[in-house]
């Protein structure tokens, strides 16, 4: 079962360290993923496949959430061109919402390595 206060907390962690994280790119936001993951792992416990579950949903929120904001923005500027591009657009919005969250999965594997020593370091 998922500690959804776990992920959240990992999720809020990679995201406070990412944004500081800016001042060395991309060291930072790796540095980012793993901890933002350890500490989802550390907290949901329950071993290394739960650890690695907690730390890959942590650190795929983010991007699942962005995915979602720019899917509906898309959705809801097509109702300007009516019916038939609301059609169009909101079939475009869920494409850009699943290849998103696709990429974000894929990106989150560190965390959820990080995830996994977490777990493994907590029992």
């Amino acid at each position: 079962m998922t500690n959804w206060r776990a992920v959240f907390v990992g999720f809020v962690v990679a995201t406070v360290l990412g944004i500081l994280g800016l001042a060395l790119p991309g060291v930072g936001q790796l540095a980012a993923g793993l901890v933002g993951g350890f500490v989802a792992g550390y907290m949901g416990g329950g071993g290394l496949g739960s650890g690695f579950w907690h730390g890959l949903l942590a650190g795929a929120l983010g991007g699942i959430i962005g995915g979602l904001l720019i899917g509906v923005a898309v959705g809801i500027a097509g109702l300007a061109l009516g019916p038939v591009g609301g059609a169009i657009s909101g079939t475009v919005g869920l494409g850009i919402f699943a290849f998103a969250a696709a990429v974000s999965l894929v990106m989150a594997l560190e965390s959820a390595v990080a995830g996994a020593v977490g777990a493994a370091l907590s029992a």
